[in-house]
């Protein structure tokens, strides 16, 4: 036997080296598996960037042609109006908060099938409307795009788009209940990880001009949507966010160029 091997000073250098080793390779392993794993999602990574810093640019100009102050001064006139207003008590189903008792009684109610009077689809739009909806689109502009492009992995497009151009219901209901879950687009696959939250904020007037601007822009041609189309469907408002399976399958859209 070799006695050597019994050395202590051995046996001790032995087993610092061994352990300087084991960390050299954990620090190794920890700053190289970010850069392995990112190398697969580069690609999606730097499309979804550069996206989003084109709508950020698009978004400011296009707030600062509507708005009526500038951009710095919103949340200053928004925080003013709101301090000039009298609280009061809070009855409306808007206002409803997710897991409530209320809330889950409504979850609760099945839905019921709402009948609405269809507009003509080739009747002309009010350019009243058309703007009005236009300037509502901006808080959709974060997620759908200016040009209704959508968001790589964030939200599907509205251009184009055979949801947009089918029935008014699955858009006003949308809008009331938001929407979760993986959905197909013209075709095209999205998860929508981030589900669409509700706008039940607001008036049956904006959610009808918005809907009528967004239906008859960025390619798609589709019928005005009324006030009264909307109204039809606020006993929803506080329900659960809508699936596809809650929705009406529409006809596939035809491509069309963009025509904001």
């Amino acid at each position: 036997m070799d006695t050597a091997s019994d050395n202590p000073f051995r046996r001790f250098t032995s087993f610092w080296l061994g352990l300087a080793i084991f960390f050299a390779f954990a620090i190794l392993f920890v700053f190289l598996s970010p850069l392995l794993s990112g190398k697969k999602d580069q690609g999606v990574d730097k499309a979804a960037a550069a996206r989003r810093m084109e709508i950020k640019k698009e978004m400011l100009n296009a707030q600062a042609g509507v708005l009526p102050v500038p951009v710095e001064s919103v949340y200053g006139k928004a925080g003013g109006e709101l301090l000039s207003v009298a609280p009061g008590a809070v009855e409306d189903a808007a206002q409803i908060v997710p897991g409530s008792p209320r809330a889950l009684a409504l979850a609760a109610v099945p839905d019921v099938k709402v009948d609405i009077v269809q507009t003509d689809p080739d009747a002309p739009i009010d350019p009243a409307v058309f703007e009005a909806g236009k300037a509502q689109y901006i808080l959709c502009q974060a997620c759908h795009g200016p040009d209704g492009g959508g968001m790589p992995g964030l939200a599907p497009p509205l251009a184009n788009s055979d949801w947009v151009q089918g029935p008014v219901e699955n858009l006003i209901r949308i809008q009331l209940r938001g929407l979760t879950g993986p959905i197909t687009v013209s075709g095209v696959d999205y998860a929508l990880p981030v589900p669409m939250i509700a706008q039940s904020f607001q008036t049956d007037e904006q959610i009808a001009a918005v809907l009528t601007y967004v239906r008859n822009s960025f390619g798609n041609k589709g019928s005005a949507v009324t006030p009264e189309q909307v109204a039809a469907f606020r006993g929803e408002v506080g329900k659960p966010p809508l699936t596809v399976e809650d929705l009406i399958k529409p006809e596939p859209a035809a491509e069309k160029p963009n025509d904001q």
